[in-house]
């Protein structure tokens, strides 16, 4: 008579904690991800790798998992009134909120032809954007203008605003956010010529370190005719200076 020796010391046990392992969503999605060779970086979206209703699993899991960090924080959540649903808050937070741009689609914007061949430029700013350092994932807050010279098609101003946080509400580091939100605006509404400049202070500044420090950030993307034309590129600059001027009047 053969015997056969278990693979492991209890082959039930093993089987049932390997469900277990597979049943964990965060690890659902990353396998996904990971068949696909696709990146999940912190500024990524992933939502085309996320099922229907795993978004609900995921902000229990990161409940769960947060709790754990208070945990070893060495903080009572059990008994301590302003901690006991903390992880509640930061999980919906988190998922839905500061970085929804991760977890959940593109806003619908529609664009439509520009059948009167508009070819001037016109700037919409400023922007509120609000982020956060992925460095340190404390807040960055502040401001972008976006100028456009239109193309065959054109979107709504209230649109850039939209996309413009959807790309802000993950985990950045500023000169990386607006390459991305310079790719988004020019899939959709193919410009002739794009500019965007984003001014936002950082709080891994203000909070770390150099607390008396009131500096704040500025970079700015150019393309098409922005960059290929100088005077196209100092008249969105004007316009977005002006902007700022008549906000401190």
């Amino acid at each position: 008579m053969t015997t056969t020796v278990p693979k492991y010391p209890n082959d039930f046990d093993e089987e049932k904690k390997l469900s277990s392992q597979q049943l964990k969503v965060s690890d659902r999605i990353r396998d996904r991800l990971l068949s696909h060779g696709v990146s999940f970086f912190a500024n990524d979206n992933v939502s085309e790798y996320i099922q229907p209703g795993e978004l609900d699993e995921l902000e229990d899991e990161v409940r769960h998992r947060f709790k754990e960090l208070l945990k070893t924080l060495i903080i009572d959540i059990d008994n301590d009134h302003n901690t006991n649903e903390t992880a509640d808050r930061v999980a919906r937070m988190y998922i839905h909120e500061i970085f929804k741009g991760r977890y959940h689609k593109q806003p619908k914007v529609t664009s439509f032809p520009n059948v009167k061949n508009l070819d001037e430029i016109y700037t919409v700013g400023p922007i509120t954007v609000r982020s956060a350092c992925s460095h340190h994932f404390v807040p960055i807050m502040g401001s972008c203008w976006i100028g456009i010279k239109p193309g065959s098609r054109v979107i709504g101003l209230s649109k850039f605003a939209r996309v413009a946080d959807w790309v802000f509400s993950r985990p950045h580091i500023q000169e990386e956010a607006v390459m991305i939100l310079a790719d988004e605006i020019e899939r959709l509404c193919e410009p002739q010529g794009l500019g965007i400049i984003i001014k936002a202070e950082h709080y891994c500044m203000k909070l770390r370190g150099v607390m008396e420090s009131q500096c704040s950030m500025v970079n700015s993307v150019v393309r098409g005719d922005f960059r290929h034309d100088l005077s196209l590129k100092q008249e969105f600059f004007a316009l977005v200076r002006q902007q700022e001027s008549s906000l401190l009047k």
